[in-house]
């Protein structure tokens, strides 16, 4: 998954401004485990994660942890016990 915002050419002269933050123009960095790069054209960012395809949806549950930006299927009455997942996209 992917996204682009596009530069206000009269706003942004000596970068893209991402989170109250200003990264110059041909930088790159990862935030919100999205992968970013600046250009004078806007910020094109990319997800860094997979998302889980193809597990049993009614035993199990996906949960997506911040802090490592990884999906873990577990199930749902027994959290400790993960699930067999046949795919990944992202």
């Amino acid at each position: 998954f992917c996204f682009y915002v596009r530069n206000d050419p009269s706003e942004s002269t000596k970068g893209c401004s991402q989170d109250g933050k200003l990264y110059g123009f041909g930088t790159s960095w990862i935030a919100n485990c999205n992968s970013c790069h600046c250009s004078q054209n806007g910020i094109r960012c990319c997800s860094t994660y997979h998302s889980p395809r193809g597990y049993d949806s009614e035993k199990c549950e996906s949960i997506f942890n911040k802090e490592t930006c990884r999906f873990s299927v577990v199930e749902k009455a027994n959290p400790s016990k993960a699930c067999e997942v046949r795919g990944w996209v992202g």
